[in-house]
């Protein structure tokens, strides 16, 4: 009773009810709730404090930037639910607010893209050499069926393009990455298609910061590659999987491209099946398949895990 009551006293008031439908629309950073709400920070960031505290809102910090969103779970999450169909978006401040938010969206696109054309280059020499992308989305799709998903997450997430991807089947999806510009790509690109149940944040695969046994889900698209540990990656994946979760790693396949290595940062140049399959079973996994897609110079193959017990 007291948990509802202090969520219901954070709730009620006016700055608080613009805060909870600006969030609604996805997470945002307290300079841009500031820019938004045209309040003092030390004002903006009471009101958050306050909300945290009662459960409304989750916190977190990436480098100098802390970000917001509403609690998805818990007394705080279900108000949220109830309270957010209730504001109306009719509302002369709020419509005030949304403008100011679309503004907002904007710029961070156009950032995007400038970020996207200084780097589309490298993108396409590397995509070029193997099969189509549509293909391994496919596939992806194909391995997890139409299975519904209380909670994934998509490591080293870039663009974010995972998330769009199972979206449709996701109840929440977190795309985690240790870029920050990607993770401004991918918040942009989130945005733009109302996936509010997408979220991403700064975050390590040796670490991926979310409690064991919860996600139905985890994707290592094209990511691996670049890992010091794939196998402590592949562990802390199979930590964070609930039982009957499904692991998906897509990566290439050994090859001798030695560029990718030299101009891209790559560690490893491609995994024999066999490794992989050893990293899962060593991690409690069992291997499902392994699926093979050719097109180009490089061979992706796609392995496919599942958590058979805690």
């Amino acid at each position: 009773m007291e948990s509802l009551l202090t969520s219901l006293r954070a709730a009620g008031e006016t700055t608080r009810l613009r805060i909870i439908a600006l969030l609604s629309k996805g997470e945002l950073t307290v300079g841009e709730l500031v820019q938004i709400l045209n309040q003092s920070q030390p004002r903006v960031s009471r009101h958050l404090k306050l909300m945290c505290d009662s459960g409304l809102l989750d916190r977190f910090q990436e480098g100098t930037q802390v970000f917001y969103r509403l609690a998805p779970t818990g007394v705080g999450g279900a108000l949220n639910a109830a309270v957010v169909p209730l504001i109306d978006s009719e509302d002369s401040d709020l419509l005030q607010d949304f403008f100011a938010l679309d503004a907002i969206r904007v710029e961070r696109s156009a950032r995007a893209q400038d970020y996207f054309r200084a780097n589309a280059a490298d993108w396409d020499k590397i995509r070029s050499l193997y099969v189509a992308e549509e293909q391994v989305e496919s596939a992806l799709l194909d391995l997890l069926g139409n299975r519904r998903i209380k909670a994934m997450i998509d490591v080293g997430t870039g663009t974010g393009r995972m998330l769009e991807l199972f979206a449709p089947l996701a109840d929440q999806a977190l795309g985690i990455d240790v870029s920050r510009e990607m993770l401004a790509i991918a918040r942009s690109q989130l945005a733009a298609q109302n996936l509010s149940h997408c979220q991403v944040r700064l975050g390590d695969m040796y670490d991926m910061g979310v409690p064991a046994g919860t996600q139905d889900l985890i994707v290592f698209h094209q990511v691996l590659h670049f890992a010091d540990k794939p196998s402590a990656a592949i562990a802390e994946a199979a930590h964070a999987l609930a039982v009957d979760g499904v692991l998906l790693v897509a990566d290439f396949a050994p090859h001798a491209q030695e560029f990718l290595r030299d101009e891209h940062a790559h560690r490893r140049l491609g995994f024999a099946d066999n490794e992989v399959n050893a990293w899962g079973d060593a991690a409690g996994l069992a291997a499902v398949s392994v699926t093979h897609l050719d097109g180009g110079d490089l061979r992706v193959s796609i392995w496919k895990f599942v958590k058979s017990k805690v």
